[in-house]
């Protein structure tokens, strides 16, 4: 929410035409998908009576059922607070999220006796990798940033020459370019090593374009005022500069990192014990993969929320100066 709005008006859920277009979309939606079979199917047993056998009347009952309660459960969520309103999306999206990971007859004993192994190892490799290209690729743009924004012909061209190949490219193709193409000349890098190299030469090329535009969202006035009290150039971009672009800077940056994080599984191609490559080879022998993938794909989600709450906090704290 961008402000908080001060007209009082009706809330859109509880507009009787839209309460009726949500009903009228959700029936159909749930009347083209034979749920029969399934456990609903079963609670509904009493009213439909066997439902393998109900038919047109029992698909027909339950998509009716589901609507009603998916309607009446808008229109009540719609009279709490925001911040309820949203922990209670949040909650039911989260139950039947469970219920779907349910639906594959997950072996859970499998998933808790190999989880302290995917943590231990692949989330901290993940972590490791991660975090060191994001280090390496933050070095690479600020520097490239400055070069395009610089009257230096000869700077300006090989910055824009970097972002553009390496934005170019696929970060796969890219990883086994580095991993498979530099020993022809003579340069042998492990797999960690050149995963961390892809990473941040593919990500560090996004982020010099979110460090520019971020350095041009200040107005010039401020660089020309500092030089002209005498502030080198290193000294205005990091006291005068900077830390005005930040506020601008830390969403692209936050999405970037949480993007890189996700990326690093294309490390796995190389064998390195990150996340994905442990939730792959744990589960094949056993033939357990969605135990695995879905375990995997949890971890992802916990991390990734972490690094969003961590993201929000950077923000407020730097546009705390313009809260009014």
């Amino acid at each position: 929410m961008l402000y908080q709005d001060t007209v009082e008006s009706e809330a859109l859920v509880h507009r009787p035409w839209f309460v009726a277009s949500i009903f009228a979309v959700v029936f159909a939606a749930f009347l083209a998908v034979n749920l029969t079979g399934t456990s609903f199917g079963e609670v509904m047993r009493p009213i439909i009576g066997d439902p393998l056998q109900s038919g047109a009347y029992g698909r027909f009952a339950i998509a009716l059922v589901l609507a009603i309660i998916f309607s009446v459960n808008i229109v009540l969520i719609g009279f709490a607070p925001l911040k309820v309103q949203i922990g209670i999306v949040w909650a039911e999206l989260l139950l039947l999220f469970l219920a779907f990971f349910q639906s594959f007859d997950l072996s859970i004993p499998f998933i808790w006796e190999n989880l302290p192994y995917l943590i231990t190892q692949g989330v901290v490799t993940t972590i490791y990798v991660s975090a060191v290209s994001l280090i390496f690729a933050s070095i690479l743009a600020i520097i490239a940033a400055v070069a395009k924004l610089s009257s230096n012909g000869f700077a300006y061209a090989i910055a824009a020459f970097y972002t553009s190949f390496f934005r170019g490219l696929p970060l796969l193709m890219q990883i086994y370019l580095i991993y498979l193409g530099l020993p022809q000349l003579g340069i042998v890098l492990n797999a960690v090593p050149s995963g961390i190299l892809a990473l941040s030469l593919c990500v560090g090329a996004y982020m010099t374009e979110i460090f520019r535009a971020g350095i041009q969202s200040i107005d010039r006035g401020q660089w020309e005022a500092s030089r002209s009290m005498g502030f080198g150039f290193g000294l205005t971009m990091r006291r005068i500069i900077l830390p005005q672009a930040l506020p601008v800077i830390i969403p692209p940056m936050g999405n970037t990192f949480i993007s890189m994080l996700k990326d690093s599984s294309l490390v796995s191609v190389l064998g390195v014990w990150e996340l994905t490559f442990l939730a792959r080879t744990i589960g094949q022998p056993t033939f357990h993969h969605m135990e695995m993938l879905i375990a995997a794909s949890m971890i992802y989600w916990i991390m990734s929320a972490c690094l969003e709450v961590g993201q929000s906090r950077l923000e407020r704290y730097f546009r705390r100066s313009k809260v009014r």
